[in-house]
Formats: structure tokens, sequence, C-alpha cells
């Protein structure tokens, strides 16, 4: 799960490197790219979301945070929706029930956890670290968790 840190609307970029995308009104935008195209990555034609982490991997991301700043925190222009947090988790259930994905920090996470739980370095990834009502940003994996719980929710 990312965010792009754009505008509300995806945009040439964003479609280039996320499967799905989400806009300010939940509206979904699916990316040039296929999920299957990252089966295997080794052709060069796939959506390159995260660095070292794209084989059998499906990027869905929010349109948001464009200017946003961590320190001290500022969720710029365009702050993630509510809606945009609600439609993610429920793309994501979908996607898990869909693909027998079990919901496990392992397998269902943001960008900003992928260094921390997967040891895979990120260039300094913030997203997901902030969700609609918070004043700052919060820890990635205490963030991932509530978004987990959320999609296990759906799909229980």
């Amino acid at each position: 799960m990312h965010w792009t840190a754009g505008a509300w609307k995806a945009n040439s970029t964003d479609v280039q490197y996320y499967h799905i995308l989400v806009e300010d009104d939940g509206k979904l935008v699916r990316g040039v790219y296929s999920i299957k195209d990252n089966v295997n990555c080794g052709d060069g034609r796939y959506a390159a979301h995260t660095k070292n982490c794209n084989t059998g991997s499906i990027g869905v991301s929010v349109c948001c945070m464009a200017g946003a700043v961590q320190n001290p925190f500022s969720a710029g222009k365009f702050p993630m929706t509510d809606e945009q947090r609600h439609t993610l988790t429920a793309v994501v259930s979908e996607l898990c029930h869909s693909y027998s994905i079990p919901v496990t920090s392992g397998t269902t996470l943001t960008h900003a956890e992928v260094q921390k739980t997967l040891g895979i370095a990120q260039s300094g990834k913030i997203d997901i670290m902030w969700l609609p009502g918070m004043s700052k940003m919060g820890d990635a994996i205490v963030l991932g968790d509530q978004l987990r719980s959320e999609i296990q929710s759906r799909l229980d």
C-alpha cells in the first residue's frame, strides 16, 4: 500500500508505477501494467512501486500527499481523504480474497514498512505514515497494523 505523493487524481506517472490507484472521491484508476506483469519482473515490463520488491507484488496507491512535510508535520494541499482510506482497505481486502493472500505484516504492508519488516532498503519512503484525523505522522508499523485490521475485518 502506498500514497503517490501527488495530487488527488492519478496522473501519467502514477499509472506507470501502480496497478490500482484510488483518487480522492474513491474512484479507482487502473495502472498501465496488469497484476500478472509483476509475476516476473525480469522483462522490465512491470509496475515498479517498491525498490527490489516488485516480483509477485501488487501495488495499490492512494493519490495524495503532494507537499507533505514530515517535520514539522503538514499533510500538504492534498491529504489522504477518509474515502481513500475506506476504498484502499476495501480494494486490498478484495485482492487478498481473490489471490488468497493472508493479511500479515509480511504479505500485506505499506511501503513505509518494507525496510523494517522485510529488510529491503527503500530510500527513506514514508508512505503510509499518516491517516486522516491524525495531527502528525505516526509509526509505520502501528499504522500498517491498523490498516491490516480494517482489511481483515472486511474479510471476516
